[in-house]
C-alpha cells in the first residue's frame, strides 16, 4: 500500500530522480523546496510542492503536518551547480549547518507529527583513517581538520540526530560521489554512485532496512556496499527508464 512521504529538499539532483520512482511505487508525495520559482517543476514530475526553509522550525513543523506524512525522506544540501570549486569553501560551511540544525529542525517536525521512519542523505567519504574497505560499523572521521573537519563535522551531526530519533527508525544512506542528470558531471570520483541508484536506495528505505546507516556505492575498494545489498535490495546499476 502506498505510503504519505514528505519528500525534503525535493528539488535537488536526487529528490528529481526519486519522485518519479516514489510516483511510480504508488505512493503520494509532498516535495519541498524553499525557492518558488522551482514549484512548478516539482508539480510536472507528479508531486504536490511547498515551499520552505529548514531553518524555518516552526514553517517547517506547520508544512510536515499539513502533510500528515508517514516517512521523511531528507535529501538537503546546500551545494553549488556542478559543485563549482570557486564557491565550495563557503558552500561548505552552509551544508554542515543544513545537516546540523536543518536535520534537527526536519526531525522535530517529523516527531510532532508521528513519522515513524526516517531517511536521510549522508557520504560514504567521511570515515576515519584505517583498513579498506570500510563496512558501516567503522568510525567517521572526527579528528578531521580544515574543511574537512567542517564537512565531517556536519555528517557526525546529521546521523546523531536521525540515528537518535526515537521512536522513528532512522535510516542513513551514504552516499558515494554522485554523477549523471543533474549533478554537473557523467563521471564519478571512486566511490561513485549514479543519481538514479542513489534514488532508488531512497525508494528501497521507504519499505526495507533496519535503523541504522548503509553504504551505498558502486564496487569500489574504499567502501562495502554488502549491507545495502543484502538489506535492502539495492542495485548499483539501476537507471530510471527516461
Amino acid at each position: 500500500m502506498g505510503k504519505r512521504i514528505f519528500l525534503a529538499g525535493a528539488s535537488g539532483a536526487i529528490g528529481r530522480r526519486l519522485i518519479p520512482q516514489l510516483l511510480a511505487a504508488g505512493h503520494q508525495v509532498t516535495a519541498s523546496t524553499r525557492q518558488a520559482a522551482k514549484t512548478e517543476e516539482l508539480r510536472a514530475l507528479g508531486a504536490d510542492p511547498v515551499v520552505v526553509d529548514v531553518f524555518d522550525a516552526a514553517g517547517l513543523r506547520d508544512a510536515v503536518m499539513a502533510a500528515r506524512p508517514q516517512i521523511v525522506i531528507h535529501q538537503l544540501t546546500d551545494l553549488p551547480a556542478g559543485l563549482d570549486p570557486s564557491r565550495m569553501a563557503e558552500a561548505i560551511t552552509r551544508n554542515a549547518h543544513v545537516r546540523d540544525e536543518g536535520t534537527r529542525n526536519l526531525v522535530d517536525a517529523a516527531k510532532a507529527t508521528g513519522v515513524r521512519r526516517l531517511i536521510a542523505q549522508s557520504i560514504a567519504w567521511a570515515y576515519a583513517p584505517g583498513a579498506e574497505p570500510h563496512a558501516e560499523t567503522d568510525p567517521l572521521d572526527s579528528n578531521a581538520e580544515g574543511g574537512r573537519a567542517v564537512s565531517v563535522g556536519g555528517v557526525i551531526a546529521l546521523e546523531r540526530h536521525v540515528l537518535e530519533a526515537s521512536p522513528m527508525t532512522g535510516i542513513v544512506l551514504r552516499y558515494g560521489h554522485l554523477y549523471g542528470p543533474g549533478t554537473g558531471t557523467e563521471t564519478g570520483a571512486d566511490p561513485a554512485l549514479h543519481v538514479d541508484a542513489a534514488a532508488f536506495a531512497a525508494l528501497l528505505a521507504v519499505e526495507k532496512g533496519s535503523q541504522g546507516a548503509f553504504n551505498v556505492a558502486e564496487h569500489n575498494s574504499h567502501v562495502t556496499t554488502d549491507k545495502a545489498i543484502s538489506e535492502l535490495g539495492w542495485r548499483a546499476d539501476f537507471r530510471l527508464a527516461r
